[in-house]
């Protein structure tokens, strides 16, 4: 009784604190990723499906790409197996705070080091198919996530999670699950042209290129520079109360194209992570953190 218990409350606190972009968010991540690799690309991912079985976790499957941008969030229901990898959705940071990619990241614990670590999984074809398929899933899924700001930057207040949070007229929510679910939601929706389609060479060029510490630096600083103030109608003072937050239709109006980008970002990116790790060759190098 009490290991299911601690279970229950692993569970529920990582499916609290750090959830990105919401199950909508990621599978658009992982079809733009898909419409935008190299045919190798998707040669050597439908090989590593075949060993989707041996991942051993039958409610939560990897048969596609999309899937696979799932799967970690899936797993969540048995913490008493995967609690270790909660903390590898994240990497916050107080945004009255330069960003650090070594803060909060012992032992790798933290979504820049993993996405760089499953990537090298990923690549290394000398590793066995089932241990590759969980690298891939992990790799896509923490890069998608490292592009929502709420991941990397907060105001001591768990990414935005103790912030009560009004959307439009629709009360209840925190701050962080308006960036995970409805606005990203209302953004790819909405986008135009789509957001899963095949990009031009200018728009990868705008959109595309960095690693893990960019993004995740990125992300700080629009959690810094405009989810905060966008949903407070003023900057935050670092360190405060969370107070309640109020997105109006105006507030909604100008966070839509920044969700919009950062999606399409994350798409792209997971792109040519993909593309390099099938690519033949010596395995590629780790990003490092600068000194």
């Amino acid at each position: 009784m009490i290991h299911r218990v601690a279970a229950l409350i692993l569970a529920l606190f990582g499916a609290q604190a750090a959830h990105g972009w919401g199950y909508f968010g990621h599978e658009t991540t992982a079809r733009i990723a898909l419409a935008n690799v190299e045919p190798r690309t998707r040669v050597g991912l439908a090989r590593l499906y075949a060993a989707e079985r041996e991942l051993g976790t039958p409610e939560c499957r990897v048969r596609s790409l999309a899937e696979a941008s799932t799967w970690p969030d899936c797993i969540r229901g048995e913490g008493w197996r995967w609690g270790y990898t909660f903390a590898w959705h994240f990497q916050t940071q107080p945004i009255g705070e330069e960003y650090d990619p070594r803060k909060n990241c012992g032992g790798g614990a933290c979504v820049s080091a993993q996405i760089a670590r499953n990537h090298r999984i990923l690549a290394d074809e000398r590793l066995p198919a089932n241990v590759r398929l969980e690298a891939l899933a992990f790799m896509v899924h923490f890069a998608g996530d490292i592009h929502m700001p709420l991941h990397s930057g907060d105001n001591q207040d768990r990414g935005g999670n103790d912030v009560a949070a009004t959307y439009g007229i629709a009360p209840g929510r925190n701050l962080h699950a308006i960036w995970d679910g409805v606005l990203a939601e209302r953004a790819i929706t909405n986008a135009r042209p789509p957001l899963v389609r095949r990009y031009t060479v200018a728009e990868r060029s705008d959109l595309a290129g960095g690693g893990p510490v960019d993004w995740g630096r990125e992300s700080h600083a629009l959690a810094r520079d405009l989810v905060y103030t966008n949903a407070l109608g003023r900057p935050p003072v670092p360190g405060e109360e969370p107070p309640e937050a109020v997105l109006t239709q105006e507030a909604i109006a100008a966070a839509l194209p920044i969700a919009e980008r950062r999606i399409a970002q994350a798409g792209l990116r997971i792109a040519e992570l993909l593309d390099s790790a099938f690519a033949p060759g010596p395995l590629p190098e780790p990003e490092r953190a600068p000194r």
